[in-house]
């Protein structure tokens, strides 16, 4: 098992695809962050973000907590990485090599965790420094704690990290590389919206929003966030479950 993870390591860091998503990843956040710092210390009150100034607690964690396009990019990875594989045919030579398809899918979420986690170190990083920058730069006194901007850090890593693996599951399940990435912002910008709204009650325990929440995000409707472990237990459960039906109903199939 452990030689698969590290051939599927491999795979990420040899292709391009990665490390463009990362990098689209890491500008997106720095954009937003960067927006949402300007206008949380603008001098026009009616400007800034309901969050309010960078001098308070909440203004300045609406600029720290921004994972939004970590997350969502993580999970487009491990989507179009695992169903491209389908796509051009490099799913065959796998499953040859290795005729267990269950543990190929396995490694292959085990090796999308450190790859995912990759975009939320990054986005942790942008939106820290570019939040801590701004506090400086107006004689700010720093209104969230040491502590708190480490948790947002590791909530980034750990959610986008299960997330990646989440998406592994959705693009094996679904095999049509765009079609699974098309899956993926949908889920995440309509479907869970959608649902929210019909019961904001649900928000916490759907996927995404979970993974946010680690974070340190705000969720939609002001619902209440649920504790950091049992946020990681929802994604974790809803990437076993998508995996466990991609084990049952597309990994037995012909794929030539």
């Amino acid at each position: 098992m452990t030689t698969l993870v590290r051939v599927e390591l491999e795979k990420l860091r040899t292709t391009g695809l990665p490390w463009v998503l990362l990098a689209a990843s890491t500008a997106l956040t720095l954009a937003l962050a960067l927006l949402r710092a300007i206008r949380s210390s603008g001098g026009n009150a009616s400007a800034r973000l309901a969050a309010g100034p960078l001098s308070t607690a909440h203004g300045l964690a609406d600029v720290l907590a921004s994972p939004t396009y970590a997350m969502i990019l993580a999970m487009a990875l491990g989507a179009a990485a695992t169903a491209g594989e389908f796509r051009h045919g490099t799913a065959t030579l796998t499953y040859l090599a290795v005729p267990a398809r269950t543990r190929v899918l396995a490694a292959k979420c085990c090796a999308a965790l450190p790859a995912g986690a990759l975009f939320g170190i990054a986005a942790s990083a942008v939106n820290t420094a570019a939040g801590l920058a701004f506090v400086a730069a107006h004689g700010y006194h720093l209104a969230v704690p040491a502590a708190t901007i480490i948790r947002y850090a590791a909530g980034d890593a750990v959610g986008c990290a299960l997330l990646a693996a989440l998406g592994v599951a959705a693009g094996t399940l679904i095999r049509s590389q765009v079609a699974a990435v098309i899956t993926v912002f949908a889920w995440a910008f309509l479907i869970e919206g959608a649902l929210g709204a019909l019961s904001g009650s649900i928000v916490p325990y759907l996927p995404f929003q979970a993974a946010t929440s680690l974070a340190g995000a705000t969720l939609p409707g002001g619902a209440t966030p649920l504790p950091f472990a049992a946020a990681g237990a929802v994604t974790v459960g809803a990437a076993f479950l998508l995996a466990a039906a991609a084990a049952r109903i597309t990994l037995p199939r012909d794929i030539t």
